[in-house]
């Protein structure tokens, strides 16, 4: 991956005024994958003190999407098209991590899923979230 790339991303990521609401990370960038974290507030808590599902789709679609974007040339930017979530727990803990990777990329589409950890108070994880998707590039170049 160009270092080219891996700017463009951490450039965007910083833009996104959300991922700073939640206070989430960019923890790695590779060829494919992207890993973030985001710790579990009180204000992202649903009512029985879960982290609120909605965090934990924000997050794996936001890891999934900048997959996509590693894997993309430099005059793409990618939109989700579509993103399914199957809740494997609940989001209980201190931080939840984001891993997101390309299964497939395309011209067209770039199918990508996204695995959601719960790291627990005694520093295991917990596997809380799969997403799996598809992304559409878009030409940002003007041409």
């Amino acid at each position: 991956m160009s270092p080219n790339i891996e700017n463009k991303i951490n450039a965007s990521f910083a833009a996104q005024s959300f991922m700073q609401t939640i206070g989430a990370e960019i923890d790695e960038i590779a060829l494919g994958s992207v890993s973030l974290t985001a710790p579990i507030l009180q204000e992202f808590k649903q009512q029985q003190g879960f982290g609120h599902a909605a965090l934990t789709f924000s997050l794996g679609d936001t890891a999934a999407g900048y997959a996509a974007l590693s894997v993309m040339p430099e005059t793409c930017e990618v939109l989700t098209t579509e993103m399914k979530i199957n809740l494997l727990a609940p989001a209980s803990g201190r931080l939840l991590i984001a891993k997101g990777r390309v299964i497939k990329p395309g011209r067209r589409l770039v199918i990508v899923q996204a695995d959601v950890y719960a790291l627990q108070d005694d520093d295991s994880t917990r596997h809380i979230a799969l997403l799996t998707g598809s992304m559409i590039p878009v030409d940002v170049s003007g041409k």
